[in-house]
């Protein structure tokens, strides 16, 4: 079970079923979490297919890309364990470059992989969701996990995403040609 606090954060109570996730806390991320948020994303880079990237950020492009991701516009959230360590994380970047895409946006969600299968992916995108809509003025919300990724597929439709498209052999990494599904939620 969670709740809501006025200033955005999500904590989860204990929670009945097993193996769910209990005293994480859901924030807007802060410029400490970038070291953590890093960390699951770049083992994603170097072994798995959860993302197209194949070479790790340096400390100055996450900078960066932590710059490029105001509340108001492209927020990022976290989920963090009472220590402090980043378990999963989600965000927002823009769909297109062009002016008339600004109301869409493209989210990613990474859960640390000694985390999976406890709800926080749900968790992390279903607040990013909530901050969105209560923050930005992106209405369509793109995914395009890999067609081998079905923990994500199913993570999406579980939260209204619908598929629009399938990709054909257009991402390869690890000397294989994956399928890149497209998926769409509209918020109002």
């Amino acid at each position: 079970m969670s709740a809501v606090r006025p200033h955005g954060v999500v904590e989860v109570a204990a929670a009945g079923a097993a193996g769910m996730t209990t005293g994480v806390r859901v924030r807007l991320a802060e410029r400490s979490d970038v070291e953590g948020i890093f960390a699951i994303y770049d083992r994603e880079v170097l072994e798995g297919t959860a993302t197209g990237a194949t070479v790790c950020f340096t400390e100055a492009e996450r900078e960066a890309w932590f710059e490029r991701h105001p509340p108001d516009r492209h927020p990022l959230v976290v989920a963090v364990e009472g220590d402090g360590a980043v378990v999963a994380w989600a965000g927002l970047a823009p769909w297109s470059p062009r002016a008339a895409y600004d109301r869409t946006a493209e989210n990613s969600v990474y859960v640390r992989r000694d985390r999976h299968r406890r709800g926080l992916g749900r968790l992390v995108l279903g607040e990013l969701l909530a901050v969105t809509l209560r923050r930005t003025p992106i209405r369509v919300v793109i995914a395009r996990p890999t067609d081998s990724n079905t923990a994500s597929i199913a993570l999406h439709a579980g939260l209204g995403y619908e598929t629009v498209g399938v990709l054909r052999g257009v991402m390869e990494k690890f000397g294989r040609l994956h399928d890149v599904r497209i998926m769409s939620k509209r918020l109002d």
